[in-house]
């Protein structure tokens, strides 16, 4: 077990190293480079050059893996919503990324139509999970059991577009998303294993070896990004393994960072409407700090400490 766990590590990472390289040349070589929108930080614009869909070779790669290091996983049915939740926001991410690139703008896939295809697969996941598995939800401590029914459908849905558009809010700095996100799938690797999920455990390290490897390449000054092919796809396997595992108030504290910064927009965007004022300076809030003083390789320095202490805070609430 130990040796399939680092080899899913390690294997994930040794290929991401490698073939991110290529993927970044080719991307340069067809121009397909990061739309920065109109509204970012002015220092932020020189990152327009900078190729996009890195998520591509970290969403591919896991999936790949862990079917050759443990292929029973094909027919373990809450390992495949996982991974088809990883594949399948990951495809909503690619179109948009795709969009954006060729109208050279930063509209993409239109927010109705991202909406519907996440709905879509939170509503296909939620009945292929329903077929073994309770709609219970289990307060951590008390222990005390909830029983949804079928209102569990309305929270997997929260989680699913939440957890999805969460990190993808968070992916506006150079390795702060990518970090964080491997800071937040680390927990869920001990939650498969107590409950000898041996299957989505293998998955889950493949992943976070493959953020490892991306960060090397994503990390400042990035040289390429993962755009909403990665950031779906990771908020999408968060929700899963949430999900799967029986996790989901554990899941909300583990992704507090990702929580925090769509709170932030949400706050924003309200009080401007309603008060035609701010409240923050600049949200995503990671730009405030920005605008605060402090350099972007300091605010994603202490945005991974904050995510480490969440992950850690999770993990207790996860196992209490």
């Amino acid at each position: 077990m130990f040796l399939t766990l680092v080899s899913a590590f390690g294997i994930s990472l040794i290929i991401v190293l490698v073939t991110m390289p290529m993927l970044i040349s080719y991307l340069h070589k067809i121009n397909y480079n990061q739309t920065v929108s109109e509204y970012s930080l002015e220092e932020y614009k020189q990152k327009q050059k900078t190729p996009t869909m890195g998520g591509i070779v970290f969403v591919l790669t896991p999936l790949l893996v862990t079917l050759i290091l443990q292929p029973s996983a094909i027919r373990d049915l809450q390992a495949m919503i996982v991974m088809l939740a990883y594949v399948g926001y990951g495809l909503i991410g690619f179109l948009d990324d795709y969009i954006i690139v060729i109208r050279q703008n930063n509209e993409g896939l239109k927010p109705q139509y991202k909406f519907f295809l996440q709905l879509l697969l939170a509503v296909l996941f939620f009945f292929m999970y329903r077929q073994n598995a309770s709609t219970d939800v289990i307060l951590p401590f008390v222990r005390w059991v909830i029983p949804l029914g079928a209102l569990y459908m309305l929270l997997v849905f929260f989680m699913f577009t939440g957890a999805s558009n969460a990190v993808n809010l968070t992916d506006g700095m150079d390795g702060l998303a990518a970090g964080c996100s491997f800071l937040a799938f680390a927990p869920f690797v001990m939650f498969a294993l107590q409950q000898e999920k041996l299957a989505i455990a293998t998955f889950i390290m493949a992943v976070m070896g493959a953020l490892l490897g991306f960060l090397k390449y994503n990390s400042h000054p990035a040289k390429i990004f993962m755009g909403d092919t990665g950031s779906l796809a990771l908020g999408g396997a968060l929700a899963a393994v949430g999900m799967i595992l029986k996790q989901e108030i554990a899941v909300v504290v583990i992704g507090g960072v990702f929580v925090w910064e769509t709170l932030c927009v949400i706050i924003q965007i309200s009080s401007v409407k309603l008060r035609g004022k701010r409240v923050f300076r600049y949200t995503p809030i990671h730009y405030s700090f920005v605008l605060g003083g402090m350099r972007e390789t300091q605010v994603v320095l202490m945005f991974w400490i904050l995510q480490l202490v969440c992950t850690v805070a999770g993990f207790l609430i996860g196992v209490m």
